[in-house]
């Protein structure tokens, strides 16, 4: 769906998600790399788990969060890449922790 225009010389690392490793680049966005990965979606909504994807890619829809590093509801399209980065697609409804 979406292709990595990226400089040849440019060494990529992994990131993790759900549960998979997945290559990305410096500069990525956590958003831009769900967006190439299957199943390309960032979350799916609480209650019909209909898939949503990153939307504006500037931190006004809300179609991009996602747990990172076991923090929930981050906009994926604000936070950039980091090595070993943990990431999950929601699914159904938000588990609070009490």
């Amino acid at each position: 769906m979406f292709k990595q225009l990226t400089d040849p010389g440019q060494s990529g690392f992994h990131v993790y998600v759900d549960g998979e490793a997945v290559i990305a680049h410096p500069g990525d966005t956590v958003a831009a790399v769900l967006l190439r990965t299957p199943p390309y979606v960032a979350r799916h909504t609480p209650v019909r788990e209909t898939p949503r994807a990153p939307f504006c890619l500037m931190g006004v829809c809300f179609d991009c969060l996602a747990t990172v590093d076991d923090r929930t509801s981050v906009q994926t399209c604000l936070v950039e890449a980091r090595p070993g980065m943990r990431i999950e697609r929601p699914r159904g409804k938000l588990k609070v922790a009490q």
